[in-house]
């Protein structure tokens, strides 16, 4: 088994578009969980995260977005300046495994990896991020909804790297919520991302870990649209409670070991009117 250690973009992009079967690694708290259980068999490594590039953050208050290199870690995302600038996915963030897991993982492994249960992911879909990536024909921007094409897969194509995501920074309140078998360290049995967009006044909400991929709730998302008055914070709670039973109806939930498809449906009901009764305290 071959592994390198590339400490800049130009060396990474080369070494994976020279062996484009090769494992990228970032912080592992995925891949080694698969290696441990035989799941997954690696041969050759090629590990991102002493790639500055890949490391790095920018935001852009003319364009108001915030773009974020794929080896930056949850622990960073989870505090300031990311928590003002884009708190549903600070608050994901928060939700990762243990310290130690946020301080190892990164936004690009979420990204890699693609599971529906992935913290990061509903956010990211919700705030409509695109996916910047880089290889062998250059560099190419996809949206996250076409990023995303299956349980753990994704439109990265051989010998491509994710080198970061951009996504805007609204004027409006964010959330993310998710239930698991326990309170902490936990997979998400259903997660939901909501995103306030009051210069728009609109709103986006997405849920995991009930699909096949990151769903996004149009009927649901309408509701709150033509009722909500953003400026007040005001939502009527028919008009709430009709938004929360659409996102449960766009749920596509399954049994799994870790939940039924029943428990998951509902929990996506509870969930979205718990956040909607956070951005909107008074009816």
């Amino acid at each position: 088994m071959s592994v390198l250690v590339p400490t800049s973009l130009d060396a990474a992009r080369d070494a994976l578009s020279a062996n484009p079967s090769a494992t990228v690694l970032a912080g592992g708290t995925d891949l080694m969980v698969e290696v441990n259980e035989r799941r997954r068999e690696v041969v050759d490594v090629i590990a991102v995260d002493r790639v500055a590039e890949l490391r790095a953050w920018s935001h852009d208050p003319v364009s108001r977005t915030l773009t974020i290199g794929a080896a930056v870690t949850w622990s960073e995302i989870e505090d300031a300046p990311f928590l003002a600038w884009v708190p549903s996915l600070a608050q994901a963030a928060r939700t990762v495994g243990s310290p130690q897991i946020r301080h190892a993982g990164t936004i690009g492994g979420n990204l890699g990896t693609c599971s529906p249960a992935g913290d990061g992911l509903p956010p990211l879909s919700a705030l409509e991020a695109v996916v910047h990536l880089t290889g062998p024909g250059g560099e190419r921007s996809l949206p996250f909804a076409e990023f995303m094409t299956g349980p753990k897969r994704n439109a990265r194509a051989a010998g491509e790297l994710i080198t970061a995501v951009t996504v805007p920074v609204l004027r409006g309140p964010q959330g993310y919520a998710k239930v698991g078998v326990r309170n902490a360290m936990v997979i998400a049995t259903a997660g939901v991302a909501l995103v306030c967009d009051a210069d728009a006044g609109g709103v986006r909400l997405a849920l995991g870990s009930v699909g096949p991929v990151i769903l996004r709730c149009p009927e649901a998302e309408a509701i709150v649209a033509a009722e909500a008055d953003f400026a007040a914070g005001r939502l009527a709670e028919p008009a709430l409670r009709a938004a929360a039973e659409a996102a449960r109806a766009a749920a596509r939930p399954i049994d799994d070991h870790r939940s039924t498809a029943a428990y998951r449906r509902h929990a996506v009901g509870v969930l979205t009117a718990r956040l909607l009764r956070r951005a909107f305290p008074h009816d």
